[in-house]
């Protein structure tokens, strides 16, 4: 097995009397698509602001390639891509101009500059807007405009931060395809979201909560932890029906998929013979049932909301 890229030890950070990361411990080795996954304000920002070497962590440590972030992060920056949350690249120049500025801070060398900005010109279908201010993009070709900026200087690392968040299903899945073609050419990904349909595009996943990590490791490894099958019942009306179930005994949550109620259950099988008995909701008709596998949404809610009963650990 290679040698880790990044590796993190008891990382911490505080901001007065908040810890907003709690003592992460996690490695991740070269040419993974890590995705780190949490709501928003769980800590995933600032701990990839720690890894770039952005902001000093409060206890603990983290390196990249054996190199400390902090101590040799002036070192190390040239080993690495940041996009970050917002749109920060300059939005008076035009996008030929922005990928000029970054390739000469990078020190890539002239000829091989001009190289790279055709090369991702025509990566991210950025070609037509060549000579478009920055600015006047759609959120889309921003995203885009701002990954090839971060991939100017051929980075063996990239960090991602919530890249997708707020783009359209086109752009979206068009940054995804980029990010897999730069996984297959070596390029080791660490991308923060808290959209969860994109674990299962990663290679490894991280569940951050409040700071804390909760799991870790492949997206069919944690599906599998979940040893309680997953009941969703057919119900109507169903928002009534789904306040009503959170009642129940022996009920751990409820959730609302696709029309359907969707039972987290220590024992569903005991439950669903116990209703099917004695139905308990006059007001509510019980039109059905299924079983459903569960998705890395229902993985992260029974970590975040403790439902250990379901969860072989």
């Amino acid at each position: 097995m290679p040698e880790p890229l990044i590796v993190l030890d008891q990382l911490q950070k505080n901001y007065g009397n908040a810890t907003v990361v709690n003592k992460i411990s996690m490695s991740i080795t070269p040419g993974e698509i890590f995705g780190f996954l949490g709501a928003n304000g769980a800590g995933k920002t600032t701990t990839i602001r720690m890894l770039c070497g952005l902001t000093r962590s409060s206890g603990g440590h983290a390196t990249i390639a054996g190199k400390d972030v902090w101590r040799d992060r002036h070192a190390i920056r040239a080993r690495f891509g940041y996009v970050a949350q917002k749109f920060s690249l300059y939005p008076d120049l035009t996008v030929a101009e922005n990928l000029r500025f970054f390739g000469g801070a990078y020190r890539v060398p002239p000829a091989k500059l001009r190289e790279r900005i055709a090369l991702l010109l025509d990566q991210m279908d950025l070609g037509p807007k060549r000579d478009a201010t920055a600015g006047s993009l759609s959120g889309g070709m921003k995203q885009l405009l701002a990954l090839g900026c971060a991939l100017i200087h051929e980075p063996l690392l990239l960090f991602l931060d919530e890249p997708t968040a707020g783009l359209d299903p086109v752009h979206r899945q068009r940054i995804w395809d980029l990010l897999y073609e730069l996984s297959m050419g070596g390029t080791t990904i660490f991308v923060t979201t808290h959209y969860m349909d994109e674990a299962d595009r990663c290679t490894k996943v991280g569940f951050l909560h409040q700071g804390r990590l909760l799991a870790m490791d492949s997206p069919h490894r944690l599906k599998c932890t979940f040893k309680s099958r997953l009941l969703e019942l057919q119900l109507a009306p169903i928002m009534p029906a789904l306040a009503r179930l959170r009642e129940m005994p022996g009920v751990l949550g409820v959730g609302l998929r696709s029309g359907r109620a969707r039972i987290y259950a220590a024992e569903p099988e005991a439950l669903l013979s116990q209703w099917k008995a004695n139905w308990p909701f006059k007001e509510v008709e019980y039109q059905g049932h299924d079983w459903a596998d569960a998705d890395m949404e229902d993985v992260f809610k029974a970590y975040s909301q403790n439902y250990h009963e379901i969860l072989a650990q």
